[in-house]
Order: C-alpha cells, then structure tokens, then sequence
C-alpha cells in the first residue's frame, strides 16, 4: 500500500512539474514570435470566401499579406497570395511589383532603362490647340525650361507641321478632334499618372505670355503657399473679375475688395477671393488629385467649373491665389468655337456659345444650392 502511494504522488510531482515547464517553454516560445512579428489587426482584414479557408500571415517592407492555401481548384496545396493594402485589383499580386503611379516620360526603344531620360521633368505644361495658333504656342513654349514636360492636345487633329519646332520632338501630342481641355484633361490627366510632376498647368492656346517667366512664377507660388493659381491677366485685355486682373504693387494677391457691387457678400468666397479662372490654371498634384475627381465626364467647356475649384484647398481664400508680377495677355481668340456644326443657319460659334452660356448659368445654379445646403447643414447640426 505504502509503495502505491508513493508512487502515485511520483506520478504527480512529475506531471505537475511538465506542466510548468511547458508553461515557461510556451511563454519563451510566445516572446520570440512577438518580437520577431510585427502585430497584426486580424479584425480589419476582410477577405474573400474563396479565400477564408486557411492562410499565413507574413511581412514584407513593413506591409502585411497573407499565403493563401487554397484547395478549391486543385487537389493539392496551392499557395497564393493576398494583399489588402494593395490598390483594388491587385490584391493577388505581391507588394514589391505593384507600381500604382505612371509618369508622361519619353523612352527609348532601346539601351538600358535608366539612361532613358537625363532630366527628369518637375513640372507639367499642357495646352489645347489647333493649327492656328501655331506660332503663338511656339512663344508660349519658349517661356518653359527642361524642367517642365510639354503635353499638346489637338482639338483639330493637326499633329504633323508641329514637327517644324524642335522642342515639339520631346513634347506629348494627343489628338482628338473638336474636344476642350477639360474632356482630355478628364481621360489623359488621371492624378496617378500626373503624380511625379509638382505643378500642372492646363493653359489656353490664345495667351500673351511676353512678361512671364515659368521659374520665376513657380518660386512665388511656393513662397505664398498657393495650392490653385493663375498668373495675373492684363488690365485692359479680356478681363472678366477683378480677382484676376494684375496688381503692379505686388507679388501675390488672394482676395479683392472692387469687385461689383454685390458679388461680394461673403469676402472669402469666389468671385472676391478663392478664386481663379479656368483659362491658365496651375495646381498642385495635391490640388489636382481633388479637382480631377470634381470634373465630370460630360463638362465641356468648363465655365463655372472656377466657382467650385475652393472645394479643393482649404482653407481656399489662402491657398487660392493670381500671380501679379508674372502676367499674361488674355488675347480672346475663339479659336474653339469655330469647331462647333453649322446649324438651322446659324454659324457654328452660336450654338457652341449657346451651350456654353446654359451650362455655366447651370453649373453656378448648382454650387449655389451646395453651399445653401452646406450651410444649412451646420445650421441645424
């Protein structure tokens, strides 16, 4: 009996003793894991059925993703992978291969990738142009160093006598006929293919730029913090605001107090300040990523599309802003507006006018009643 006893409480001991030595082992094991792996979130993942069944979680460049194994459309066990973080679509590619962004760089059909350029443009310049106005974008081109890349779209499908300027060799010519620049600016200008370029500037054919210098004018605009801006407009040529016209006794202005009487009601929102014109805007990737979004598919000429570019920046009567001692000529040629189709007997700038006119009483229609509601909103929250 004694020797039963004994043994039993051997037996005991040992189990008791295994017990915390795996405890120990377990904690010891849990510690290393820890240290080695980053900590996941499991309850923000959300993955696809076909996906649930069983899967590894692994890091890569501090990114997390998952090893499916999938047993569904074969009988073994086969691994894929699946990245959350990844841009939709891509989900089943690995990180280090996905590039989300583009870029408008020319490259050669041969030699080694990396001496395909050997300036990288800063900046972007595009302008919407027909034939006519050939030698005028040939003086406006001029005006813009290698920093800046050169992206033509041809509203009248003209490309081949460009040729006769060297600098259009190493420009991007898009051609599509009776289009405006905010319907290829829309298709062409996607933000993650404009994304390496700091500051895109979607210009009219028909700009005096005789007292412009592009560098100079991108020094201002970073001093002043301007996210939206246009260089100042000529007094006495094609103005429409106030807000735009040049001020000789300075560099930048954002707000404007001389506009018509009554416009003002608010001295913090267009036309008085926040506000710049749709004929040589210049945003920032930032702005831009914002205001391609705003851009609707079918917007056209693009008149009122100014009203709304403050939903962009914030806060807008700060970020908005008209360049006053790098100017322009606004030399109103309506160039476009010949593109238009002879109808009923009217010549074919009176319809393109007419449209014109019914979307801008259209567009300005509608951000008046967003901002009503905007107010409202604040009112009764």
């Amino acid at each position: 009996m004694g020797t039963i006893h004994r043994s039993g409480v051997f037996k005991k001991t040992n189990d008791t003793a295994r017990l915390i030595i795996t405890t120990i082992l377990g904690v010891v094991l849990g510690f290393f894991i820890g240290v080695t792996f980053p900590s996941i979130s499991l309850y923000k993942i959300h993955l696809p059925s076909s996906l649930r069944s069983s899967f590894d979680v692994a890091t890569s460049n501090d990114q997390e993703f998952f090893i499916v194994r999938s047993h569904e459309t074969t009988g073994g066990n086969v691994s894929k992978i699946y990245v959350p973080t990844n841009p939709r679509g891509a989900e089943l590619l690995p990180p280090g291969i996905v590039v989300p962004e583009s870029d408008l760089y020319l490259r050669r059909l041969w030699g080694e990738p990396s001496g395909d350029l050997k300036k990288k443009p800063k900046y972007l310049v595009t302008f919407t142009v027909g034939i006519d106005q050939m030698n005028n974008i040939d003086t406006c081109v001029k005006k813009f160093s290698e920093d800046f890349q050169i992206l033509l779209f041809h509203y009248d499908g003209r490309t081949t006598e460009w040729d006769q300027f060297e600098w259009s060799k190493n420009a991007i010519h898009v051609s599509v006929k009776k289009q405006t620049k905010w319907w290829y600016a829309k298709r062409f200008l996607h933000p993650d293919v404009v994304a390496p370029y700091e500051y895109i500037f979607i210009w009219d054919e028909d700009l005096g730029v005789e007292h412009f210098n592009a560098e100079r004018y991108i020094k201002l605009v970073k001093r002043h913090g301007l996210q939206i801006s246009q260089p100042g407009l000529e007094p006495n040529n094609g103005l429409t605001w106030q807000m735009t016209k040049r001020r000789g006794d300075r560099e930048v202005h954002k707000v404007v107090t001389d506009e018509k009487p009554g416009w003002c009601s608010d001295p913090h929102l267009p036309p008085c300040a926040a506000f710049v014109e749709i004929m040589a805007p210049v945003f920032s990737r930032e702005a831009w990523r914002c205001v391609w979004y705003m851009i609707q598919n079918d917007l056209v000429h693009g008149w009122g599309l100014d009203f709304a570019l403050r939903r962009c920046v914030e806060p807008a009567h700060e970020k908005i802003g008209v360049v006053d001692s790098q100017w322009i000529i606004h030399q109103v040629i309506p160039s476009l507006g010949n593109q238009g189709m002879p109808e009923d007997g009217k010549a074919p700038w009176e319809g393109v006018f007419i449209f014109m006119s019914f979307h801008v009483i259209l567009f300005i229609f509608l951000n008046f009643e967003i901002y009503s509601f905007q107010n409202l909103y604040h009112l009764t929250s």
